[in-house]
This record gives structure tokens, sequence and C-alpha cells, in this order.
């Protein structure tokens, strides 16, 4: 599989985010739960910025990725991928937060609802909810999966870190996040490559419909 990717734009509000007719693939997720590393371990490249310190991406950071061949299938095919701000922490506090939260909102909104003519639909995004394997059933997670949910935008469950479990913790966990969400977890590790092929297959069902 041939991929090329490169950086779009950062946003901030609705008006600010592309309206190419690209299907949006946005990736949601706590802070430090791997966002950054997944977009560059998926896009074979250091396209996104990484941080050890939690609440670094404060826009939503657009990227257009261009696939040819392999698991995605025959063709050639775009992409937008979307690395939104993290929730649960920010720094600068509650304000901060907010502000990280209310510029989520605004993307998906942009999406989901019709402006000045452009009525795209919720069918032209996806998100794809990033969990710490490590710490299943979160309340921040299910709270983030309930709000994906009522905006009305198809949500897969991604299982980042996979690679920090023994396997007995690998199957609780991953049996666990199964019970809380009501689907399969696909599990990934953005550091040994494992679950990305399948991850690339799951994209490409959702933006090649």
């Amino acid at each position: 599989m041939q991929i090329a990717a490169e950086f779009v734009t950062s946003a901030a509000g609705g008006d600010d985010f592309p309206r190419d007719g690209l299907p949006e693939v946005a990736l949601v997720g706590r802070s430090n739960v791997g966002k950054s590393s997944l977009l560059n371990a998926l896009t074979r490249r250091s396209i996104a910025r990484t941080s050890a310190a939690p609440g670094k991406t404060r826009l939503a950071n657009v990227y257009r990725a261009t696939l040819e061949g392999g698991s995605g299938g025959a063709g050639r095919w775009s992409v937008h991928l979307v690395d939104l701000p993290g929730y649960g922490y920010a720094r600068g506090g509650a304000e901060s937060a907010e502000e990280l939260r209310a510029t989520s909102e605004a993307y998906f909104r942009a999406l989901t609802e019709p402006a000045g003519g452009d009525a795209r639909g919720p069918t032209r995004v996806v998100a794809l909810l990033l969990v710490d394997s490590r710490h299943p059933g979160l309340q921040s997670d299910q709270a983030a999966a309930r709000w994906l949910d009522q905006l009305g935008v198809s949500r897969h469950i991604v299982a980042t870190k996979i690679d920090k479990l023994s396997r007995a913790e690998r199957t609780r966990n991953l049996r666990e996040l199964e019970r809380t969400f009501g689907t399969a977890a696909l599990p990934v590790s953005a550091e040994s490559g494992e679950g990305l092929e399948e991850l690339w297959q799951t994209i490409a069902k959702s933006a090649r419909k």
C-alpha cells in the first residue's frame, strides 16, 4: 500500500475546516491517549507533533492522506484525518478545557449540520474513539461515546497502547471494553504496528462508501 500524507490546516471554528468533499475520519480521545502517535504510524511519517505532556493539541489539526492499493482496496482514494484536541486535561484549567471541547464540537457540527447550502450529512464523517487499553471503562471515555452518539456520528472504538499489556491483561481489558461500549475494540499499537492494517481497512470501509 502506498501512502502520501500532508498537513492541511489547524482550525478552531466551523468556518475554518476544509469543505472539499473528502470523507472525514476524526481521532477522538483523552489527552495523551496517543492520537498524534497513531496518525504518524498510520501515515508512516512524522506528520503530527507528539508530546509526553498531555493537552498539547489545542486546535483541530487536519491532514490529507492519499492511498493506493493495499488493505483499502483497488484504486486511488483520499481522506482527511483529523486530530482533535484531547479531553480530560487542559493546561489553563476549566476555561481552557471548555475551549478545547468547543473546538471539537464545532468540528462535528460543521460537518453534520447543513450550512450555507453545504448540506453534508453525518455519513461524511466517522469518529475513531481512542481509548487507552490499560484503562478500560473510564467515565470520560464513556461520556465521549455518548456525546458522539448524540451528534449522530458513527464511531469505532480503538484500543491504543496494546503492546503495554500482558496476554492476560489484553484479554481481560478488551473484554471489558466490549462490555462497556457494546462493540468490540480494535487493538492497535503505534509502536509495534499491530492493528494498523486492520484500522486502515476500517477507515476504507467508512470513507469509500
